[in-house]
């Protein structure tokens, strides 16, 4: 088995949260399988979620963004970890991704073309979700909206 450099995210705004126990466990996992693993706890970070102007103006990076960007850039892999409210991923998570995932960090716009430079790809991710929808309602009927906004969106 090859060692990885692992970054387990957090994006529960509690970490007295079954996914912190959650996210608590799977750094001791993988501790103990032999990779080197980072945990990343939103909850702990000081910033502002809001990205307010869009990519129209830059908008300072506060010292924990950037420690983050660095580990994301550190790490082979990601582990998000996170509950589905409303059909979705909670809004600390989402703050954090349009603060973090900015033009020039996590993609590039290219001249005449609609699809951007993929500038994080090599690296795997897992999704560790929680919810209080039973999971074949979730699928088939809401169609899971929160993974795939993840899936096929973000990551």
């Amino acid at each position: 088995m090859k060692r990885k450099r692992m970054l387990v995210i957090l994006g529960h705004p509690s970490n007295d949260s079954f996914c912190g126990a959650v996210s608590e466990r799977y750094v001791e996992a993988a501790t103990q399988a032999g990779h080197e693993v980072r945990l990343l706890r939103l909850d702990t970070l000081d910033f502002d979620p809001v990205l307010h102007d869009g990519y129209n103006q830059i908008q300072l990076l506060e010292p924990d963004l950037i420690n983050a960007q660095n580990d994301i850039t550190w790490a082979e892999h990601l582990t998000l970890v996170y509950p589905i409210w409303w059909g979705g991923i909670p809004a600390l998570l989402k703050g954090f991704f349009d603060r973090v995932f900015l033009p020039g960090f996590a993609f590039k716009y290219r001249k005449d073309s609609p699809f951007p430079d993929k500038l994080l790809k090599g690296r795997t991710a897992h999704l560790l979700v929680t919810m209080d929808t039973p999971p074949w309602y979730y699928r088939w009927v809401y169609r899971m909206p929160g993974l795939h906004q993840m899936r096929k969106t973000t990551l």
